[in-house]
């Protein structure tokens, strides 16, 4: 009975998000089950349909509560809880909710590596370069299956890209252009044998009849179409070149190609590929009104991974050439956000660079976060020399009383020396309500400054037992996935003037992060960007002139930075360590 209440109450909690979320949903999107593809798909992955009404968007969500409340008698078994369950919904749901307005990329998923993979032809004997055997085929299929590499569905692909939700560890999207008939004879065979997904570009001009080498027939378009394996895209009716055309020839290569596919195989048309990869303002502007979701293209002089194309409707790919180094490349993106609010210090320290809201910025995220109080001022390489942490940040405030001070402004307690220092007490009135870091072996706490009683060792060691390093940081920056206002940042000097930022926290996947704006930035719009790149919590350190950040044992910023006695470091984790940690609590 007390699951069930619990039930009552997450389940009251969605549908009050529900409504409330309507308005800023795209109007490109909604959960439709019943249209649900039957390949494999990872968890959270839902199918989309084009063009619904409000009304839609409404009973797709409200279903989705629907089908919530159906795991009601799953909830009465022990090993499993509510909050497990709404942990694993909440995010996915949440993510299809802030999905930016279309046909943009969502941020977290310009930070993975999905290549698409073009192909044409497949025949026993080659014609052209660019062909390929069965042979040769069913030896890259092998290799992807050797590799680890997950084929994916269009429908995977686009969710990702609108979301930003991660797709398998290592994915692959495989596309075949323009009909031919060893696409029937030789292709789909060996993607029902390694049950791998495709998509195949048909322009319905072709379909039938001898044009070219070789052509599908509708009744084998109509076989492979019922397939959940094969995703039919429109490759217009001509395969003109649609740059250049008048805006009546686009409504026909467009509309028309649509309208006769749908007609003919029975099935939905959502996806658009450009003949021969290209477009102009124009053709994107009639693919976007014929209705459909996504539009792939290719230029061999600019191949792009999916995450890196502009937008929805100009999806990069590459040629079926490079396939072996895409199988190396392929990165499905970081975890999905978690409501369970743990901390994960097990993951390799990696580098991402991004652009957010025009501003650059390097994150370096994983391994377990600690910070250094060395003896003198250095340049933070040379603090890292003869430690185990692989990369490091500029950390709090210190004093600039000598040159080589270490004195910092506000107590410190660090693992390098492993001695509590407390602040001067002529000063640390001034830090109130400054984010207090209290850091442990197994999580992160970042609470508001008190002098009046966080000035001790057992006073933060109150507020975070086994803490083995804190410091008092600059200014809030992100709080509970949220960007902090002006206001919360006191009378922090310089607070929203343009200068180099630094900063760390804690990503949503529980993961310590820390980085910098490579461009001049101020505060308020930093946290705004941290948040859209997915920080739980967030922190200002020591900027400006102060602001450095290394990466295995160089500097990644342009310039001499001002040298430094504290950092905030992450160390790889040990092969042996398997910790996922409990949340302690931010405020």
């Amino acid at each position: 009975m007390q699951n069930r209440q619990k039930l009552g109450f997450w389940v009251g909690s969605l549908a009050v998000i529900v409504p409330l979320s309507i308005g800023f949903l795209s109007p490109a999107w909604s959960y439709e089950p019943d249209t649900a593809p039957s390949t494999e798909e990872p968890s959270g992955l839902l199918p989309m349909s084009c063009q619904p009404t409000q009304a839609t968007q409404a009973i797709g969500l409200t279903r989705f509560v629907s089908d919530v409340t159906q795991t009601a008698a799953m909830i009465e078994q022990p090993a499993i809880g509510i909050e497990t369950l709404f942990g694993s919904i909440a995010p996915q749901m949440l993510a299809y909710l802030s999905a930016p307005a279309f046909p943009d990329i969502h941020q977290r998923a310009r930070s993975a590596k999905v290549p698409v993979v073009m192909y044409h032809d497949i025949l026993p004997e080659k014609q052209v370069f660019f062909d390929v055997t069965p042979e040769e085929l069913e030896q890259r299929f092998q290799e992807i299956k050797q590799k680890g590499v997950t084929p994916i569905t269009m429908d995977q692909l686009v969710t990702h890209l609108r979301t930003g939700l991660p797709l398998p560890e290592k994915p692959i999207l495989l596309t075949f252009d323009d009909g031919y008939s060893g696409h029937y004879e030789h292709v789909y065979p060996l993607l029902k044998k390694y049950n791998y997904p495709a998509v195949f570009a048909i322009y319905t001009t072709k379909v039938g009849k001898k044009i070219g080498r070789s052509s599908l027939t509708w009744e084998q378009l109509r076989e492979m179409a019922k397939d959940p394996l094969v995703t039919i895209s429109s490759h217009s009716v001509t395969h003109k070149v649609m740059s250049g055309l008048t805006k009546e020839q686009l409504q026909l290569e467009t509309q028309e190609s649509k309208r006769i596919l749908e007609t003919e195989l029975g099935v939905p048309v959502r996806y658009f590929t450009y003949p021969e990869g290209k477009f102009d303002a124009q053709a994107v502007e009639a693919v976007k009104e014929a209705g459909y979701a996504a539009a792939l293209t290719m230029d061999d002089n600019d191949e792009r991974l999916a995450g890196k194309s502009d937008n929805l409707l100009t999806i990069g790919r590459v040629g079926q050439s490079r396939l072996l180094e895409m199988l190396d490349v392929a990165w499905g993106g970081a975890k999905l956000p978690s409501w369970s609010q743990s901390f994960d210090f097990t993951a390799p320290v990696t580098r991402t660079d991004a652009t957010i809201d025009n501003t650059p910025f390097i994150f370096v995220s994983g391994g377990k976060p600690i910070t250094i109080h060395a003896r003198t001022r250095a340049q933070v390489p040379e603090i890292l020399e003869g430690t185990e942490a692989i990369a490091a940040v500029d950390g709090g405030f210190f004093s600039l009383e000598f040159l080589d001070s270490n004195a910092m402004l506000g107590p410190v307690f660090s693992q390098s020396e492993g001695t509590f220092i407390p602040g001067k007490r002529g000063e640390i009135p001034f830090l109130d309500q400054r984010p207090l870091v209290l850091i442990s072996p197994t999580a992160v706490k970042f609470v508001p400054f008190d002098h009046k009683k966080h000035n001790t060792l057992e006073s933060i060691q109150a507020e975070l037992p086994n803490v083995t390093d804190a410091f008092v940081a600059a200014g809030w920056l992100v709080e509970n996935g949220q960007a902090q206002p002006l206001e919360r940042f006191g009378r922090l000097y310089s607070v929203n003037e343009l200068r180099h930022r630094a900063f760390w926290g804690i990503n949503q996947a529980g993961q310590p992060q820390i980085g910098v704006s490579t461009e001049p930035i101020g505060s308020v719009d930093l946290g705004a960007a941290l948040a859209k790149a997915g920080f739980r919590h967030a922190v200002m350190l020591d900027s400006g002139a102060s602001t450095s950040l290394a990466y295995k044992g160089a500097s990644l910023v342009g310039y001499t930075p001002r040298p430094v006695p504290h950092v905030v470091a992450l160390v790889p984790p040990a092969n042996e360590l398997n910790t996922n940690c409990a949340l302690v609590s931010a405020r």
